[in-house]
């Protein structure tokens, strides 16, 4: 099985072990590729949608990966503890609306669903299990927004019930769902959107990035391995 981890940021990717010292073997549109080992490839696509979608796009047509797997910090809806990793079950797009054409709200047109689904969160997790790490499967929710305290962050919480909210995720579950390539993700908890030290929470969390980093690459070799 032929994977690409796709990251956001930097320091994402630098979480994983020798990261830093890789240079890239290629860069397209402006997004650096590496390689891991064979038939692992990865990138820090960007922050956004736009962004991670063109990533995601270049995996699938250039690369010709079998799976994404997605992997980043992630802001929580609950009280989950920092660092708590996450494997989505399925990627909402919280900030796309045509409820005034009739549609329901999270439709995207074209596609036309509302939910994403990632392949075999119960599997991922069952494989993160045997290498000793615990992991929760729920949803995430996706948007061009960094989620805070506030009205709209409550609204995002009671209509569409995710665990977390991030801004990549979405995004690319729908260049896989269109390019017939299978999609997963794994999530770290960063900070709490609805705790009053949310800022400070974000600008300090090593502990997420190396928690995530550590388990990155070993889930992705179990992937390879079980194919």
């Amino acid at each position: 099985m032929k994977i690409g981890l796709q990251f956001a940021m930097p320091m994402e990717l630098h979480a994983l072990p020798g990261a830093k010292a890789l240079s890239p073997f290629e860069t397209v549109s402006g997004v650096p590729f590496f390689r891991l080992g064979p038939d692992l490839l990865a990138c820090a696509g960007g922050v956004g949608k736009v962004n991670a979608a063109m990533a995601a796009e270049i995996f699938c047509l250039r690369y010709g990966v079998d799976l994404i797997l997605n992997a980043g910090v992630a802001g929580c809806m609950t009280d989950l503890p920092t660092g708590s990793l996450v494997v989505a079950s399925e990627f909402v797009q919280h900030d796309v609306d045509t409820t005034a054409v009739g549609d329901p709200i999270g439709l995207v047109s074209t596609v036309n669903q509302v939910a994403f689904p990632t392949w075999e969160p119960e599997r991922c997790a069952a494989l993160l299990k045997e290498l000793g790490v615990s992991a929760v499967t729920a949803r995430v929710a996706t948007g061009d927004w960094f989620a805070v305290k506030g009205d709209r962050a409550t609204g995002i919480r009671d209509t569409f019930s995710p665990l977390l909210t991030e801004m990549e995720g979405g995004a690319i579950a729908q260049v896989c769902l269109r390019s017939g390539v299978r999609f997963a993700a794994l999530k770290s908890v960063s900070d709490h959107l609805f705790s009053d030290r949310q800022a400070e929470e974000y600008f300090d969390f090593g502990e997420a990035l190396q928690k995530l980093g550590s388990v990155v690459l070993p889930l992705a070799k179990k992937l390879q391995e079980e194919a």
